[in-house]
């Protein structure tokens, strides 16, 4: 029982990175029908930014801050200078510019802070959490930023203007330019928020998997997973994905004979096609309906 629960809750913690992963993935995709390959890349750049503030000397939290404002700067930089120009171009046209991004930072990282796999501190300790051996404090730490970010984002859209205005325009373009918002705008502005979404992402996870710059390609594959699973068109779901793709690769791993870590990353992507399979929209996502 107690190995059933502790891998549950170890589930949730790996499901948070998922979730943050998943929430970016959705909301570039509601601006712009395409799904982000270099999502990933992003975060672990800004992740290596983080380690360098830090090596500077500034406190964990400086650190974090001054990142996910750079990160924010630097999505609308990058949907500014390379993804509005492709707007209207076809959808290979923009995969391979998503590519040509994966490429470079990726490249940039390694040329930059090299290849060598390098610590990660983490702010909440590594001790068991509350004197539990169920769960450390840095799983619990996770799980805690998930939440608040969760709920930060919830309070954003729901209740105050650009919030408002965002959701307009990824939902109704057409009528959110009637009523004078201006939907290129909201477009950079979910690039940016995307950004530091997956930069929270990725300086949460690499005290667990170490800095370096392949160290988000997989849980870039979980986290599209984990959008699937929940809906592309949903952010929601996308949430919800995230926690229960964490959740089954953990069971798996311990439960079913033969898989162990090695094949965890196998069945999120057999978990994507079968969902695929099953109900395209996801879970919670709802189904595109187009006028011919």
């Amino acid at each position: 029982m107690d190995l059933l629960l502790n891998q549950i809750l170890a589930g949730i913690s790996t499901g948070a990175i998922y979730a943050c992963m998943a929430l970016a993935v959705v909301m570039i995709y509601q601006a712009i029908d395409h799904l982000n390959f270099a999502q990933g890349e992003m975060a672990m750049f800004s992740t290596f930014i983080s380690w360098q503030l830090m090596q500077w000397g500034m406190p964990y939290w400086v650190a974090f801050a001054i990142t996910l404002v750079l990160s924010f700067i630097g999505g609308i930089v990058i949907e500014r200078l390379l993804f509005k120009p492709l707007a209207k171009a076809p959808i290979l046209t923009n995969v391979a510019g998503f590519i040509a991004l994966f490429a470079i930072l990726n490249s940039s990282a390694g040329l930059i802070w090299d290849f060598t796999i390098k610590e990660y501190p983490t702010p909440f300790g590594s001790s068991p959490f509350l004197g539990s051996q169920l769960i450390s404090t840095h799983q619990a730490g996770m799980i805690g930023v998930t939440v608040l970010l969760l709920i930060a984002l919830y309070v954003f859209f729901r209740y105050t203007r650009i919030g408002l205005a965002m959701r307009a325009a990824a939902s109704v373009p057409e009528s959110a330019r009637l009523v004078g918002i201006n939907t290129s705008w909201m477009i950079a502005l979910g690039w940016g928020m995307a950004a530091a979404i997956g930069s929270i992402a990725g300086m949460l996870i690499a005290p667990v998997v170490f800095l370096e710059p392949n160290m988000m390609v997989s849980i870039l594959l979980y986290g599209f997973a984990a959008a699937v699973l929940g809906g592309l068109t949903s952010p929601f779901g996308a949430v919800i994905g995230g926690f229960l793709v964490g959740i089954i690769e953990n069971l798996a791993g311990t439960y079913i004979p033969g898989v162990g870590n090695e094949l965890k990353l196998p069945i999120a992507l057999a978990l994507i096609i079968t969902v695929l399979v099953i109900k395209p929209a996801g879970l919670f996502g709802r189904p595109v309906v187009k006028r011919v």
